[in-house]
């Protein structure tokens, strides 16, 4: 499997990418080919006066490309100019990564360097799973929160076709995987469905899944706002990381997966691990 890694080169992206165990868990679920990539925004220019971005990048480059072959992976590194989503997009389909991952610091209005407005603008437009690792924010020498990225898993559910594909990725995710937390938000809408079948049921069925994997699990059904309940749920389990769909559209007849999945990346306090659509042919 391949994985995009993509670098700004700043503090906060070398933590994800040097630190050892967030490395370990890639490992695991079978990557072994990263490609790393730093986009160079259009509007910043090697030449600008007291800043030597071309050496800069070359010294970050080989740090990290040093890190992860000692890690045990193969490494390739891509060095791009343009919109870093677009490009990240770009590289992603040409390298058909399996997934693409991406530090943010999260929720502060005040940290939006490029990897923090890059997550949210990949959250939308991602064409590859996407693994958006949250990093410490406020801090000169931050670390990822939640390092072992895959062993605790909150699942997001709306019973869409996205969302069973995003579930699929437990084929993958489950050699990291040792409890996971399944949960659908309902709404006052949703009592008019509910001749279509029980949700407890429907979550117990994939939970019987994941037991079968040696995987511990619970599940939750809540009613209410989708995101804000989520997110609750989040607060109460400290999963490692949220996996949910994108663009999900449910049999009960509303939308869940499209705009809340944007919000969770947004929110969370930890990672979230965000699967896309299928792109259209």
């Amino acid at each position: 499997m391949r994985a995009l890694c993509a670098t700004d080169l700043s503090a906060a992206s070398a933590a994800a990418i040097e630190n050892e165990t967030c490395l370990e868990c890639l490992g695991r679920i079978g990557i072994d080919t990263i490609h790393l990539v730093t986009v160079v925004p259009a509007n910043v220019h090697s030449g600008m006066p007291g800043v030597n971005f071309d050496e800069r990048r070359r010294q970050g480059l080989d740090r990290y490309r040093s890190v992860m072959e000692a890690a045990g992976f193969d490494v390739e590194t891509h060095v791009v100019r343009g919109t870093p989503y677009r490009r990240i997009n770009g590289i992603a389909e040409a390298v058909q990564a399996d997934i693409s991952v991406v530090g943010s610091r999260g929720q502060s209005p005040l940290e939006n360097r490029v990897l923090g407005s890059t997550a949210r603008n990949l959250a939308r437009t991602t064409v590859v799973p996407l693994l958006v690792n949250r990093i410490e924010r406020a801090t000169d020498e931050p670390d990822v929160l939640r390092e072992h990225l895959f062993q605790r898993i909150l699942f997001a559910t709306d019973f869409s076709e996205n969302a069973d594909r995003a579930f699929d990725a437990f084929s993958y995710l489950r050699h990291a995987t040792e409890e996971a937390t399944l949960v659908h938000v309902r709404s006052p809408k949703d009592e008019a469905a509910d001749a279509e079948g029980d949700p407890s049921e429907w979550l117990a069925e994939r939970a019987r899944t994941l037991e079968n994997w040696d995987i511990e699990t619970r599940i939750e059904v809540r009613q209410g706002d989708p995101a804000d309940e989520i997110l609750a749920v989040e607060e109460e389990v400290t999963p490692s990381t949220v996996l949910v769909g994108s663009r999900g559209r449910s049999r009960i007849r509303r939308l869940l997966l499209g705009s809340v999945s944007e919000e969770i990346v947004a929110r969370a306090t930890g990672n979230v691990f965000l699967v896309p659509p299928p792109r259209a042919v």
